[in-house]
């Protein structure tokens, strides 16, 4: 048998079993591109897991492949996954036809993923083949780098591809769910801005709450038709802008313009971002944000100004590096600031940009909770400490590091390494107000106290920190240090 029919009729040896959601959907899943009544087609689907848990968590999936379910289902949906299909096909032609193929049955949007570059040492036996490589099965996979995976699905739908992970992109059927989802990633959320004045607004609590989280999420007043129940608060105020003018009046003046300013850097944030992509013209963005434009900037001509200046700024490592010494939250080193991912949003608008241009091209890095960012070039790392809160030293397991001239993508996996790199003062990569800041700076202190921080070249890696620890004769019962003695340990 030939190799291209052979590898033909091996593509379905590619289909692996899962016991949980693919990372494709995982991520559609948080992102909100699969909601509670989004239908969803599994084109490709393989044996079909996630069709399968989809459907356990009362969504509405159905799946087709032409090996394993060629049986199923073949009709339109809100939202395809094409997950990790195109990377096996060898033929061009017939991996183009493909991909065209599942976004014709894509109502609202397409999933598109496939293996990177970065993943090709992973393959222990592979001989080069096509513009891919064979594998020992033998199998055919094409791996693609981040930008190139992008212009292929671009060239090939004649439609922007939004970067939502690492080899994953979605692709909107509608212009202005593109742009709707893109501002929606920038705009900060689930947070009270707004102090609480009960005493004040007690008796209207209720009644206004609706508003105030309108007021939180936006920096504005609703319009007639975005709230819904207003009736209610028109009926005891006589306007939405009158009861918003008094809560207003409860809350004061400052920590109004704190709203304000920080929906005005989120929206910055999103117009410097999309010149990247080509930015929309006004009447392409969805109305509820042109009204947070108009409120803000009073033009979009005004907010397109200073986001470029904005933009414009990013380059200058200078600026980066300073407002990283300005920072109110993060871990500062000479050559990098750290923040958690909890903190990303509490950053000056400056490094929230510069992390945006990281996050643009490359997406969401699913598990990493700590984000490097460096101020000596122009890089951001996205570093994985799975134990983060319940490890007092937690090991580095993975780490993917995005160079934002070159975009070249750098992966380092220390899941097998003996000697990792590991964290201290976990407080201050969070910010003060997080519930867990005051429990991890007692065990900082604790610790600076019994001089486990005096040799700071050696406690980075866990087999230093634990010799100092031995040396010390102390050790972690969670985030406790204790002192190892006979008959048993003591609580320091």
């Amino acid at each position: 048998m030939k190799l291209a029919a052979l590898l033909s009729q091996n593509r379905q040896k590619t289909a692996i079993s899962r016991t949980d959601y693919s990372r494709p959907i995982k991520l559609a899943l948080s992102d909100g591109l699969i909601g509670p009544q989004a239908t969803v087609l599994d084109f490709g689907c393989g044996r079909g897991d996630d069709v399968r848990h989809l459907g356990l968590n009362s969504f509405q999936a159905k799946g087709w492949d032409p090996a394993h379910r060629a049986e199923g289902e073949l009709e339109s949906a809100e939202v395809v996954n094409l997950g990790y299909v195109v990377n096996v096909i060898d033929d061009t032609e017939e991996r183009a036809q493909c991909l065209i193929r599942a976004w014709s049955f894509a109502e609202r949007a397409l999933i598109v993923s496939a293996r990177l570059t970065s993943e090709t040492p992973e393959l222990t036996s592979v001989a080069p083949y096509g513009d891919g490589f064979v594998t020992s099965i033998p199998t055919f996979q094409k791996f693609y780098e981040q930008a190139e995976l992008k212009e292929w699905i671009e060239e090939h739908l004649s439609a922007p591809a939004v970067a939502a992970g690492p080899g994953v992109f979605y692709v909107f059927r509608d212009g202005a769910d593109r742009i709707a989802f893109l501002a929606s990633r920038y705009r900060r959320g689930g947070r009270q801005l707004l102090p609480s004045v009960e005493s004040t607004i007690e008796d209207h609590k209720e009644l206004l709450r609706p508003l105030i989280k309108f007021f939180e999420e936006r920096g504005r007043a609703p319009a007639e038709d975005e709230l819904p129940g207003g009736d209610d608060i028109r009926e005891r105020f006589g306007s939405l802008r009158r009861a918003l003018r008094f809560v207003q009046r409860a809350h004061g003046a400052e920590a109004w313009e704190k709203v304000v300013t920080a929906r005005g850097e989120d929206l910055l944030i999103f117009l410097a971002l999309s010149r990247f992509d080509g930015r929309p013209r006004f009447g392409q963005i969805p109305l509820p944000v042109r009204r947070d434009i108009r409120a803000i900037f009073s033009t979009y001509r005004r907010a397109c100004e200073e986001a470029d200046i904005a933009l414009l700024a990013v380059g200058d490592m200078g600026r980066v590096s300073k407002a990283a010494r300005g920072s109110a939250v993060g871990k500062l080193t000479p050559s990098a600031i750290y923040v958690h991912e909890s903190t990303l949003d509490s950053l000056p608008p400056l490094l929230r940009l510069y992390e945006g241009c990281a996050r643009g091209y490359i997406g969401r890095i699913e598990g990493a909770n700590i984000i490097k960012l460096h101020t000596a070039e122009p890089r951001i790392s996205y570093l994985s400490y799975p134990d983060f809160e319940s490890d007092p030293h937690p090991a580095l397991a993975e780490g993917m590091t995005i160079h934002l001239q070159t975009f070249r993508v750098r992966e380092r996996d220390y899941r097998g390494s003996r000697n990792p790199p590991v964290l201290h003062r976990k407080e201050t990569f969070l910010a003060p107000n997080h519930p867990l800041h005051a429990k991890f700076s007692r065990l900082t202190r604790q610790e600076k106290s019994k001089g486990l921080y005096e040799e700071t070249t050696t406690i980075g890696n866990r087999r230093g920190w634990e010799q100092v620890l031995s040396e010390k004769r102390l050790t972690l019962r969670g985030h406790r240090l204790v002192r190892e003695r006979a008959g048993g340990p003591r609580v320091n």
